[in-house]
């Protein structure tokens, strides 16, 4: 892994086309951390039922599972760059749909799923094409330097966006969702102007059966070092996730409010970037499974300190922690996957873990508020945290190779 600071020829933003690519993503993403608090918000304000959060991740992530075998295969057919423009102008018009909803006063949030559903339709198509186009944008040399770009402006919409969202909804519902709307119109301007992109599309010509639709599938199964990282990282947030019970936590345990909720959110992003900035100079060089397992297991354990804390200060270092520690299982997971991928195949893996990363992200959303409901957000989360703990002992014991790797490549 390369660090931020490139030589001229690696330095992904000499590229216009990628800088046009690279704003865009930004934009979109600062958006998507807006209307995700404001939503989470909004829709506790009006019910005070935590199931209802759960319902947000739910709606998002049926469609990308419901869609996985067709999302990836357009990102490898068809053109990358149109996809995410229709998609994000398909956002924009979510984004205003949310908008009117909340200028309208409302006691029913029915409407907000139908409009979360179609939200997910097309992030569904987006995020394989999106990552999928990168690579398209630079030679190859300042590959590595565009995604670390792209990382950290994920992560920086991570941190910032949520606290932007906090404060624009404690203004107004309605100017939180107008500044997600002109963002994602911003992007979508932006990627049509990037023009027109040489990708290789070799399936274009290839007959649509059955394997060609489960290519992604067959490549991470066949992967075991591949599909124990996936998975690993799939049950181990989708038990330990407590994004979702924030607006619980902010109102009724922390009382912090719209802002404080804001800063909760944002608060796993410092520890993502922190831990980002970290490996981007260092690296994991020796002993990754082992290391692997290690903070799965660590972030299960702050989970629990989250869950049980009843201090601001303490839960808010508790989410840092956590977030740190997803960082270790997200950098070896893309690791695996940038290196061991084949490009005819990429859109497909891609939509894949995509899932992947849904089901561990909004499926996950939904565990949370489905037994916070049952039995209380505090003892969901906790009961979270120890799952994963759980998950980390097992999943070492069932993948052995993913074990004792050592190099993230695992060649030579």
């Amino acid at each position: 892994m390369t660090t931020l600071r490139a030589s001229a020829e690696n330095n992904a933003l000499r590229h216009p086309k990628f800088v046009l690519y690279w704003i865009a993503i930004g934009c979109t993403s600062f958006a998507v951390q807006i209307m995700s608090v404001s939503v989470g918000w909004e829709i506790y304000d009006i019910t005070r039922d935590p199931l209802y959060l759960g319902y947000v991740g739910l709606a998002q992530f049926l469609p990308p599972l419901l869609l996985v075998l067709v999302t990836g295969l357009a990102a490898d057919r068809f053109n990358r760059r149109l996809i995410m423009a229709a998609c994000l102008t398909l956002e924009a018009l979510c984004a205003l749909g949310l908008l009117l909803f909340t200028m309208s006063h409302p006691s029913n949030v029915t409407p907000v799923f139908g409009i979360l559903v179609v939200l997910g339709i097309g992030r569904a198509f987006m995020n394989p094409s999106s990552d999928a186009l990168a690579p398209n944008l630079v030679p190859k040399e300042a590959i590595a330097h565009a995604i670390s770009l792209t990382t950290m402006i994920w992560q920086t919409a991570n941190i910032a966006g949520p606290v932007a969202g906090g404060l624009l909804y404690g203004i107004a519902g309605p100017v939180a969702f107008g500044v997600a709307l002109a963002l994602v119109a911003i992007a979508a301007v932006l990627i049509l102007a990037i023009g027109r992109v040489p990708q290789t599309r070799e399936t274009a010509a290839e007959e649509t059966t059955l394997g060609t639709l489960f290519a992604g599938f067959a490549f991470i199964r066949r992967e075991k070092i591949v599909l124990g990282a996936v998975s690993l990282d799939l049950f181990a947030v989708l038990l330990g996730g407590a994004v979702a019970l924030l607006p619980v936590y902010a109102r009724d345990i922390l009382d912090v409010g719209p802002w404080g909720l804001g800063l909760l959110r944002a608060a796993p992003g410092v520890g993502a970037v922190s831990m980002a900035l970290y490996l981007a100079r260092y690296g994991i060089r020796d002993h990754a499974g082992r290391i692997l397992f290690i903070f799965v297991a660590l972030f299960g354990l702050f989970t629990m300190v989250f869950g049980l804390s009843k201090s601001v200060p303490l839960s808010i270092a508790a989410l840092v922690l956590m977030g740190a520690c997803d960082m270790v299982s997200v950098y070896i997971r893309e690791t695996l996957l940038q290196l061991w991928t084949p490009d005819e195949v990429r859109g497909r893996v891609n939509a894949v873990n995509r899932v992947f990363i849904g089901a561990s992200n909004e499926l996950g959303e939904f565990r949370a508020g489905m037994v916070a409901r049952l039995i209380g957000a505090v003892a969901a989360v906790a009961a979270g945290g120890a799952g994963t703990m759980g998950v980390a002992f097992f999943w070492s014991r069932w993948f052995p190779e993913l074990r004792t790797a050592r190099r993230l490549d695992g060649r030579g």
